[in-house]
């Protein structure tokens, strides 16, 4: 953590008008703003002594008036598999957790968008944990700058893909993690495509119909996991405020603005969302958008009463869903010996 003045305000908490303001106030060139934005976002510094082509003054100007709020990780756990888990300190003692997923050709950042979740889906570790904040869109950029440079360091390229799968629901957090997004999307900063960047949610109708009146142009999850709606509310309490013919009309809205193709997430529970039936209802539900479907393999967690599908199950799932012609993948999940699978964040250890 770097702090240059604890009575002073974080820099990277200021928009660029922000920061354009100050200059102006300054009477400094007004070419010093995107100077100082790009030091911020595009070189991604953690200290004002840094900004190099700056004078003396001005970095003295800028310490005197704001600090660097930087989160760091408190230590990384490393799968057998090579998913990397890592920690992260926030400046209040929280922590967060995020993951590098690497598969032959390609590496993913999973990001952390709140402390803790305030759903209660009866599949996740997380669930477990209490709720106590949103994080600001400069502590998600911090877990994507962290874990870009261990996708250099452990297999030398930079991050294919950015999924806010992590804890907490995204939507919850939604002007964060638009900022984010803005962030590493920004042709003069990260330059990052909007397609290689998820956002996945548990089902926030409102949310969803906003990402479409905002034209955001990311991909969209959609964890669904059965289209039954009594089983859905027994999984899912948001299903109860937000049930699955609400969230059809919301996803046809989303398609018909941004013409993006949404994902459903739907994880193999033994004896209870895995049966032809199950499958059914689930083509059924397909049939009202443009989509695809990743069946996840579920890994238990204590506490959860739940157990994965076996192998039998989820293959007669996968393919009557194929028959269907619908595009569907069974993803097997990373990271599950360091607590760092699909629904599994909330196992902190040293």
């Amino acid at each position: 953590m770097t702090t240059e003045n604890t009575n002073t305000k974080d820099i990277r908490n200021l928009s660029f008008d922000d920061i354009n303001n100050f200059v102006i106030s300054n009477k400094l060139k007004k070419f010093r703003a995107k100077q100082i934005y790009s030091w911020l976002w595009k070189k991604k510094v953690s200290s004002f002594d840094e900004m190099t082509d700056l004078s003396n003054d001005l970095r003295a100007l800028l310490k005197k008036e704001f600090r660097f709020d930087v989160i760091k990780p408190a230590f990384d756990q490393k799968s057998k598999d090579g998913t990397i888990k890592t920690a992260f300190r926030l400046l209040d003692n929280e922590i967060v957790e995020g993951v590098l997923i690497p598969s032959k050709e390609r590496t993913t950042a999973c990001l952390s968008s709140q402390v803790g979740c305030s759903l209660s889906c009866k599949f996740c570790a997380t669930a477990m944990l209490k709720y106590k904040r949103n994080l600001t869109a400069s502590e998600i950029f911090d877990q994507a700058s962290y874990i870009s440079k261990l996708s250099k360091e452990h297999h030398d390229r930079d991050l294919s893909s950015y999924v806010l799968m992590g804890m907490g629901e995204p939507l919850f957090n939604y002007n964060n993690v638009i900022e984010f997004i803005n962030l590493l999307t920004a042709p003069d900063l990260g330059g990052v495509s909007p397609k290689r960047i998820t956002i996945s949610t548990a089902g926030v109708v409102k949310k969803i119909r906003q990402l479409g009146d905002d034209n955001i142009k990311t991909n969209l999850a959609i964890s669904l996991h059965t289209a039954n709606n009594e089983k859905r509310s027994k999984l899912m309490s948001i299903n109860r405020s937000n049930p699955i013919e609400d969230l059809i009309k919301a996803i046809v809205y989303f398609h018909k603005k941004t013409q993006t193709r949404v994902t459903f997430e739907y994880l193999l529970l033994n004896k209870f969302n895995d049966s032809i039936k199950d499958a059914e209802e689930l083509a059924i539900f397909c049939k009202n958008f443009p989509c695809k479907i990743n069946l996840i393999e579920y890994n238990h967690f204590d506490k959860s009463n739940f157990k994965q599908s076996d192998k039998y199950n989820a293959i007669k799932f996968l393919d009557f869903i194929k028959s269907k012609n619908i595009i569907v993948n069974l993803r097997r999940n990373k990271g599950s010996d360091i607590s760092a699978a699909c629904g599994q964040l909330a196992n902190i250890k040293s």
